[in-house]
């Protein structure tokens, strides 16, 4: 499945980040930045269209975005202002010692919630970057998220959606950690 998040939802690795209701969850992962264009790109060369790597968050109002009957609203319910926060650094595949393989996870108020390995995901980068490319043009500044490791608050039981005062920090060894408070909209 591929969504889109409007460009108003992205924001810096530190701050407070409203919450437009009860039902926001959470999903940490790795960010691809196109650093050129791409179009129609083999798996075997699309690491060399990729500017740098970025931790993220793809924060969702899981009620808006599961509304009504199908189609559902992905895009609009994952692109709530500071819905897509990024960072705190973009660091470039070479930096890395294997970039297809990076610990990544995140921790709310203190309790680890999710917490894997990009080479455990479904579809890697290079991956990503060839399906997509074969369909529309990435261009430089496209921000490319990756899907994210189990733990995530809706599919919990009990479930555990942010609330005003939680803190969320997000982190990707060689990257680094984001770390966002929760308030009320």
């Amino acid at each position: 499945m591929v969504f889109t998040k409007f460009p108003a939802s992205v924001t810096g690795p530190y701050g407070d980040i409203a919450l437009p209701s009860d039902a926001v969850d959470f999903e940490a992962g790795l960010v691809a930045v196109i650093g050129t264009p791409a179009r129609n790109v083999p798996v075997a060369d699309a690491w060399s269209h990729v500017a740098g790597l970025t931790a993220g968050q793809d924060l969702s109002e899981r009620e808006v975005q599961l509304a009504g009957p199908p189609p559902q609203q992905y895009n609009i319910g994952k692109s709530f202002e500071g819905f897509a926060p990024i960072g705190p650094a973009l660091v470039t595949p070479d930096e890395l010692d294997d970039p297809d393989d990076l610990e990544l996870g995140c921790q709310l108020s203190g309790v680890q919630m999710q917490k894997a390995r990009t080479g455990e995901f479904v579809f890697s980068i290079p991956q990503l970057v060839a399906y997509l490319s074969s369909i529309l043009p990435l261009l430089p500044g496209d921000l490319i998220f990756t899907g994210t490791p189990s733990g995530i608050g809706w599919t919990r039981e009990p479930r555990r959606t942010l609330a005003p005062g939680d803190e969320l920090v997000t982190h990707i060894a060689g990257i680094g950690a984001m770390r966002h408070t929760f308030t009320a909209a």
